[in-house]
């Protein structure tokens, strides 16, 4: 089976074809960032156009990096949410066409979940039951996961998600946009002893974070200092976070007991945090996993797995697809059956 993925739910066109036997065939991703720069954020309108140009030459771009015809796809993933609604839609009305005319099945992917099963993608690929650590410019939290479709959301941010932060943060430090890898790379540059910054929610028994109050407090520093203490605030900041996500890790494998953790979403990318997990794992004697750092970030090699392994089990979804902005991991279920 050879299932062709899509992926539109924000800012980047994803597409990439998936199969057994082979693995992932072939994948490309068209960012927006120099698109969205001048705005210093996500335009959704710009972003479901950009999708629209975009989208099908993408498709047979990567259909011929792997060597095939439209006529050998088995079926068709796209991610059906949650996500920015237009954009969803241009992959979703794509994909149900594509899979349509081909007389292929179809079926709607959830975006956290193809985050959290892209590890899955390299060797060696995490075994469940495993702890999933989502961290995201839109989600932040830890998931159980005992199988595809199996499920129980352990924490979760209660305001801005960790990637959110990141980039509201990197605008107060006057950064470009993207502002997460631009924080980062000013990060390295600063003195960890200057500032202090809190590790909110850390100092309660529970799983989930908030994030908006260290937003505020670096503001807060930002203004009482001139501008030769930007990368000390910026270093204090990622600390912050990266202490703060290391101890709700650290505290949902000792609940759980399970000594696997899967770390997906953008944010996963940066070095200070992979560090900082990978000896909190290594102190418990558990294994932490990754996507490669190219399939951190929004991807259809994902969506194309997630598609194929649903697929497999049969699980379709009809020609009434609906894209939805907004979709909790959690009600996903098994694959097998309708959709």
């Amino acid at each position: 089976m050879r299932v062709l993925g899509i992926e539109t739910s924000c800012d980047e066109t994803g597409v990439a074809i998936y199969g057994e036997p082979g693995g992932l065939l072939a994948h490309r991703v068209h960012s927006q960032i120099a698109l969205h720069a001048r705005y210093g954020g996500v335009v959704p309108e710009l972003a479901s156009r950009d999708h629209v140009r975009r989208l099908l030459p993408l498709v047979d771009a990567v259909l011929e990096d792997a060597g095939m015809q439209r006529h050998e796809l088995d079926g068709v993933a796209y991610t059906r949410g949650p996500g920015l609604i237009g954009a969803l839609m241009v992959g979703a009305a794509l994909a149900r066409s594509l899979a349509w005319t081909l007389q292929i099945p179809a079926v709607g992917v959830h975006h956290m979940e193809a985050h959290l099963l892209a590890p899955m993608l390299d060797q060696p690929a995490p075994e469940f039951p495993f702890v999933a650590l989502l961290v995201s410019g839109g989600h932040t939290m830890l998931v159980q996961v005992a199988g595809i479709g199996r499920y129980r959301l352990l924490g979760e941010s209660l305001d801005d998600a960790a990637g959110e932060a990141f980039d509201k943060t990197a605008k107060l430090l006057e950064l470009p946009y993207p502002g997460g890898p631009a924080l980062e790379a000013l990060a390295a540059q600063g003195d960890p002893g200057r500032f202090q910054f809190p590790r909110p929610m850390t100092d309660r028994p529970g799983l989930d974070f908030s994030f908006s109050g260290l937003k505020t407090y670096a503001l807060n520093t930002i203004r009482a200092h001139d501008r030769e203490a930007r990368a000390d605030i910026a270093r204090a900041f990622q600390d912050a976070v990266v202490d703060t996500l290391a101890i709700k890790c650290r505290r949902a494998l000792e609940q759980t007991g399970i000594r696997r953790l899967v770390v997906a979403g953008g944010v996963g990318a940066n070095k200070a945090l992979r560090e900082r997990l990978r000896q909190e794992a290594q102190s418990l004697g558990a294994a932490v996993y990754y996507p490669r750092l190219e399939l951190c970030t929004d991807n259809g090699a994902m969506v194309a797995y997630a598609g194929f392994c649903r697929l497999r089990a049969g699980e379709r979804s009809g020609l009434d697809f609906s894209p939805t902005a907004r979709w909790p991991l959690e009600q996903l279920r098994e694959p097998g059956g309708g959709a």
